[in-house]
């Protein structure tokens, strides 16, 4: 089983040690992902440009996630994120789960995290 790993050039991936993204056995891991802005809805939807260019890169979609999981400093950022959310995976809504937790920098909102199949 061959294993491709995709950058995206985040400022942590050399620093830590990860990728974007990893293919493995027909599924995509897309690492947790922050965004640019200074916003929660910027953080967010810049967020969701990032993942859904490591998803086409390997392959996929968000039609074909099957798991999210959102990370939060602040539960309360939540809600105002959900238009967003609903438009990236509302036709094809994943399991989720959102927690809140601290982030390795306090300008980050959120973070969010998928595992999408890869089509036949």
């Amino acid at each position: 089983m061959a294993i491709q790993r995709i950058k995206s050039g985040g400022e942590y991936e050399d620093k830590i040690g990860y990728c974007r993204a990893v293919v493995a056995g027909g599924w995509v891991h897309v690492a947790g992902t922050t965004g640019q802005g200074d916003t929660v809805l910027q953080q967010c939807k810049s967020a969701l440009q990032i993942i859904e260019t490591a998803l086409q890169t390997a392959g996929t979609s968000f039609a074909n996630v099957v798991r999210v999981t959102y990370m939060l400093p602040d539960a309360a950022d939540f809600a105002p994120c959900w238009p967003l959310l609903s438009e990236a995976f509302g036709a094809n809504p994943p399991a989720a789960t959102m927690i809140e937790c601290g982030l390795i920098d306090p300008k980050f909102r959120i973070e969010i995290e998928v595992t999408a199949l890869l089509p036949k």
